[in-house]
């Protein structure tokens, strides 16, 4: 049972996981400091990483299904990829489309019993934010083909996620909240633009339209994740500018050397995909190294982690200055 649970939770893409919460702390921390219920906002994360997670699998399900009509698809040679993890459970038979399926439902329902008690206490509020995040959700293994992934998850990170947990725990709608979301929000696009910046090949082959691969290769592409991060640092300004919080934030500007270090990882990646970046003291966490490398998942895996930590230290040291700001 615990071998299973375990094997779920991986094919989940678990370790994608704190973006949400790290995403749900900084608005969770300045709606505590409001007098915010904080009950009410750990249901909400719960629900938020339930729906998180039954989104992930629902991506790979639709994929998966995409894969084995195509005439020309090989398992064995798709398993070989080490550019992608995703499918790999179903493919290699660890997971059967059954249980999949019901683990699908699981995380969606569970979820919908966290909305409907939050939907009960708190109001109609929560069902406009509980449709927008559903909508996404639901939706995003289609429009994800379209180039609209960025979009798709700017909405459910952004305005969608902020605006709600502030909903439930304070009971209002706040401008503040949305502007307070913004640099988070761009740090969550970041992450995924840069698994789609490796995907770039495969996306093409599959009959994906996505931002990256509008580009005529990956380096080109790479003008997108510049823009991003000039941006997400950019835009905390606009929380002094608006008196959301004092210069403190500008705090967060020391995690500005990881964002440089990731632009110049995924640089080398873009010239020879197959290479690690060089291993440097504050590329951690790092869990399960070995395993990618065994599996020729390293190159892939090591990018995806960088862009998780980045996301992780942003939000962290984001948190501490609106308890500084506010709260001190």
């Amino acid at each position: 049972m615990i071998s299973k649970t375990k094997n779920i939770l991986e094919c989940s893409r678990i370790f994608s996981l704190p973006m949400t919460i790290l995403s749900w702390l900084i608005i969770f921390t300045f709606s505590v400091i409001n007098s915010g219920n904080i009950v009410y906002g750990l249901i909400a994360l719960a629900g938020i990483c339930l729906v998180h997670l039954g989104a992930n699998v629902t991506d790979d399900y639709f994929d998966y299904k995409s894969l084995i009509k195509r005439v020309d698809f090989n398992k064995e040679e798709y398993l070989k990829n080490s550019q992608k993890t995703k499918c790999r459970y179903l493919i290699s038979g660890l997971l059967s489309e059954k249980q999949v399926l019901g683990t699908i439902f699981v995380y969606y329902t569970l979820a919908l019993c966290c909305g409907f008690y939050l939907y009960l206490k708190c109001g109609i509020g929560v069902f406009y934010f509980a449709f927008i995040g559903a909508v996404i959700s639901i939706s995003y293994p289609f429009i994800s083909r379209i180039c609209l992934s960025e979009i798709a998850v700017a909405v459910a990170y952004g305005p969608a996620l902020f605006g709600g947990v502030y909903y439930v725990m304070n009971g209002i709608y706040s401008w503040e909240v949305f502007m307070l979301s913004i640099p988070s929000m761009l740090m969550t696009v970041i992450l995924l633009y840069i698994h789609t910046i490796m995907d770039y090949e495969f996306d093409l082959n599959e009959g994906k339209k996505t931002l990256a691969n509008i580009f005529s290769s990956q380096l080109e592409s790479l003008i997108v994740l510049k823009i991003l991060l000039v941006l997400a640092y950019s835009s905390l300004i606009l929380l002094c500018v608006y008196d959301i919080l004092d210069w403190q934030v500008f705090l967060v500007y020391i995690t500005i050397p990881l964002g440089v270090d990731l632009y110049r990882s995924m640089k080398q990646y873009a010239f020879y995909s197959e290479g690690l970046p060089p291993k440097k003291w504050y590329h951690f966490p790092m869990e399960n190294i070995e395993k990618y490398k065994k599996n020729n998942e390293a190159p892939f895996m090591i990018r995806m982690l960088q862009a998780r930590n980045l996301m992780i230290y942003f939000s962290l040291v984001l948190v501490a200055t609106i308890i500084i700001c506010l709260a001190l």
